[in-house]
């Protein structure tokens, strides 16, 4: 009998079944985190390969050997790329970002101490190679030139195909990193309300998180270089799914009719990958290609190759925000935690959300970018809207009342960030503190900042 997944799709109740699968009652809701960063030589600043002696793969190998996370391969002879121990993985992005993808946690404080256990895992090798790690959002030194391309089929098409729909495409792919929050849903009803959410106020909470001011070792003159780069890529598959927000009855429907309609990027059989950029996900399902027809795992796997600021899968992934240093990288998902899982603080987003007009926000995405809590939204200031966001999340964290054992509780995760907040400021601007954007040669001071 074929699994589930090989199953031929032929109707709607398959497309849908991903969300309604997943679908948890209250008691049953976890926090999955996801933090990306960058290597580079201590010293120097140059960045990871994949393989040789200044490679990604030597780092997977390492953690592989004296942590007990096992390798894993798309194909049976292929290279590694990535690893996996119980519920959590280590992946690597195209240009060897590492990316961590913790265990689902019950709170954010069993999040926060799962990342500082993953960074002691990295400190022997990170020794041995004269490595550190980057929390922040755009490579502050690379090249594209400089970069390596990490070996994973999908990346290949990825590759050709995007620069085609944007020109930022490939930056996207090596140059920058994120740490996103995944959160999970009762029913169509609580999914659609929290995705609508988190694509409306996405461009704002960017702005709260802007933390990439750095091109090549200069000022870049911008706050969230990523947050400019996510602006032009793919618009097919990326940003914020205006016409699904203003619908006043969202559903899973909806999402699955937009999905369908995006370019894919490629078929999988026996571990053999067909690109498959010419068709829509439906052209695909009506018609198939090569000979294949369209399967629910040819579905899950389309549904993985979209990237709209929050993203409905197995769990809603919100994806915002700029690749944070340790002290504010818990922020991330104590601030969708606070938002999304308390019912009078998802109200209270909800309320916030429908009195900004998304058009309006898209205007000013590029000055958000530029200048984060600085900017406003026809004349309304982004700083009093950051309040708002922090103010609600805290309420949300604090009604949870998840205690650490000092009797605290996750709003202290929020702490760092509502301090800057407070201050009109993003992390960007604490990276920017007493540089002089005259300055060409910043690499050092630029390294020293960035390091997590």
């Amino acid at each position: 009998m074929k699994p589930d997944t090989d199953l031929p799709l032929t109707d709607y109740d398959q497309l849908l079944s991903p969300f309604r699968d997943v679908e948890k009652p209250r008691e049953d809701w976890r926090i999955g985190p996801e933090a990306e960063k960058f290597g580079v030589h201590a010293s120097t600043g140059e960045a990871l390969a994949y393989d040789g002696p200044h490679g990604v793969l030597r780092v997977l190998e390492a953690l592989a050997r004296e942590h007990d996370w096992a390798r894993e391969r798309e194909v049976a002879d292929g290279p590694i790329i990535s690893l996996k121990r119980g519920f959590s993985s280590i992946t690597l992005e195209p240009g060897a970002q590492l990316e961590l993808s913790g265990a689902p946690a019950d709170t954010v404080h069993e999040i926060c101490g799962a990342a500082r256990g993953h960074m002691a895992e990295l400190r022997n090798i990170s020794d041995e190679m004269s490595l550190v790690w980057l929390g922040v959002g755009f490579h502050p030194l690379a090249t594209q030139e400089s970069l390596p391309w990490v070996p994973k089929l999908r990346y290949a098409i990825m590759r050709e195909y995007l620069p085609t729909r944007g020109g930022r495409a490939l930056d996207m792919m090596r140059r920058t990193a994120t740490v996103q929050a995944n959160l999970d849903f009762s029913d169509e009803e609580d999914a659609m309300r929290k995705l609508r959410v988190g694509l409306v106020l996405a461009p704002l909470i960017n702005a709260m998180t802007a933390n990439s001011p750095f091109l090549e070792g200069r000022i870049s003159g911008k706050k969230s270089l990523r947050g400019e780069v996510w602006l032009d890529m793919d618009p097919d598959r990326s940003g914020l799914l205006p016409e699904l927000c203003r619908r006043e009855r969202l559903g899973y429907r909806d999402y699955a009719d937009w999905a369908l309609d995006v370019p894919m990027f490629l078929v999988k059989r026996e571990g053999r990958v067909i690109p498959n950029t010419r068709q829509t996900f439906r052209e695909f399902w009506q018609h198939g290609c090569e000979g294949h027809r369209a399967t629910v795992a040819d579905w899950k796997l389309h549904l993985n190759t979209l990237f709209p600021e929050a993203r409905l899968k197995n769990t809603l992934e919100f994806r915002a925000c700029d690749s944070l240093p340790t002290d504010l990288a818990c922020s991330v998902p104590a601030l969708f935690a606070g938002l999304m899982y308390d019912e009078t603080a998802l109200a209270e987003a909800e309320q916030l959300a429908h009195g900004l007009d998304l058009d309006a926000i898209s205007r000013a995405r590029p000055a958000l970018v530029t200048h984060a809590l600085s900017a406003d939204i026809e004349g309304q200031p982004v700083r009093a809207l950051a309040e708002r966001i922090l103010e609600i999340a805290i309420g949300g964290l604090r009604r949870r009342s998840r205690l650490d054992g000092r009797g605290q509780d996750e709003s202290i995760h929020l702490a760092e960030l509502g301090k800057l907040v407070e201050r009109g400021l993003c992390p960007a601007d604490r990276l920017l503190e007493g540089l002089d954007p005259g300055d060409r040669d910043l690499r050092s001071e630029i390294l020293a900042r960035t390091r997590i």
